[in-house]
């Protein structure tokens, strides 16, 4: 396998529910496969209402049942510099994915869309659980568990195994 880095955003509303559980899973996952020299991974939010914060208490918990740990994660919200800085821009809902559209510049030539679809859901949106109860956090970590299996698969079959260009 060649040695190309990819950096890859995950994008929700506040960040503080959907896209930590989803950089909180991936990571986990890069880190058992020994691509975390390889793939540099981040979440935002495309709102500012939580900046700084920790993830939403029953996000934590309810990640913390299953193994990872999002404590370190703090909520920041998208900047027109992360499209030169992310391959991958992944959005949780369309209503995200559109706010992002609007900011994307046009030099931008990574990749912009849904995250949900690089699994084998029937749903193309991960729903947000904020206003809902427990069951609604456990169901964004199976959509996102699964999401992120595809995600990996697709880097290690695309990007993370193309030849570097030759100098």
């Amino acid at each position: 396998m060649a040695n190309t880095d990819v950096a890859v955003l995950f994008v929700c509303l506040g960040n503080i529910c959907r896209s930590p559980t989803a950089h909180g899973v991936f990571a986990k996952r890069v880190t058992e496969q020994g691509l975390a020299n390889q793939i540099h991974i981040d979440s935002a939010g495309t709102g500012d209402w939580h900046l700084g914060e920790q993830p939403d208490p029953r996000t934590l918990l309810a990640a913390q049942q299953r193994g990872y740990d999002l404590s370190h994660l703090r909520a920041r919200q998208v900047k027109t510099t992360d499209f030169d800085r992310f391959d991958y821009i992944l959005a949780m809902d369309r209503k995200n994915l559109a706010n992002l559209q609007q900011l994307q510049p046009p030099h931008f030539t990574g990749h912009l869309r849904l995250f949900l679809p690089f699994g084998q859901s029937a749903m193309d949106e991960v729903p947000d659980p904020y206003a809902g109860g427990t069951e609604g956090f456990e169901q964004v970590l199976d959509m996102v568990e699964q999401a992120a299996e595809g995600l990996l698969a697709h880097l290690r079959d695309g990007p993370l195994n193309e030849s570097p260009p030759s100098q």
